[in-house]
């Protein structure tokens, strides 16, 4: 909108220049020209309206996301991609917000979309590996998480995601295997105990994140969480 102001500015100019001329010679041909000059308003009604593009559509996904509705952002997001099927970031956002909404099926379709967008990317198995979670599927997250660590050993989603899974399972001894590769010993008595706080552990909790204070005496989340339980 912007240009086309600018644009009509400078035709009105014109214009009013050239009337002025014209008033002052009296030829014919001064006459016609001023007849025949472009108006503003023909230039303006043909100027074209900006293309609908991918980035168009992703920027109203995010906004919708951002009001709190995501069904408009999961519409906007499946138009980006029917403009340009390998969108990377509408590809994300679309499986994050069909996860959010446990559309898990329709997410893990779209995570694998992405891996394949991606050339497997380790963080899109991170991703994948969550929402196969998420659906009950623990045998395909654990699948997707060894996977990922496999492209990259230090991919901090693989590790984290598979990590906490395999505490839920009070698979202790393996989860902290995986927390400890991309976590500090802090953060990694710290995740312990918001699994043992989940499930009700409350002695057991409270042990992990007095042991995380004792490593990290500034690590706020772990003082308010022992706070709250005492």
């Amino acid at each position: 909108m912007q240009t086309a102001m600018s644009k009509l500015g400078c035709l009105t100019i014109a214009a009013a220049l050239m009337g002025g001329c014209a008033a002052k010679a009296k030829t014919g041909a001064a006459r016609a020209s001023d007849k025949n000059a472009p108006t503003a308003k023909t230039r303006f009604e043909t100027e074209r309206e900006p293309a609908i593009t991918a980035q168009t559509r992703y920027a109203a996904g995010q906004l919708a996301e951002s009001q709190g509705n995501p069904a408009v952002a999961i519409k906007q997001y499946e138009e980006a991609l029917r403009l340009k099927s390998d969108h990377v970031p509408s590809l994300y956002r679309l499986g994050v917000v069909q996860a959010q909404v446990k559309q898990y099926p329709k997410a893990i379709e779209t995570w694998k979309r992405y891996l394949k967008t991606t050339h497997d990317s380790a963080n899109g198995y991170g991703n994948l590996g969550f929402c196969y979670e998420l659906s009950g599927d623990a045998q395909a997250a654990e699948a997707a998480y060894l996977k990922g660590i496999a492209k990259d050993p230090k991919s901090q989603p693989c590790r984290v995601n598979y990590g906490l899974m395999l505490a839920r399972q009070d698979r202790m001894t393996d989860a902290i295997t995986q927390l400890r590769a991309v976590l500090t010993a802090a953060e990694v008595s710290y995740n312990i105990g918001s699994v043992h706080e989940m499930k009700g552990r409350r002695e057991q909790a409270k042990v992990e994140y007095q042991r995380a204070l004792e490593m990290d005496p500034d690590f706020a989340d772990a003082q308010a969480r022992l706070a709250a339980l005492e």
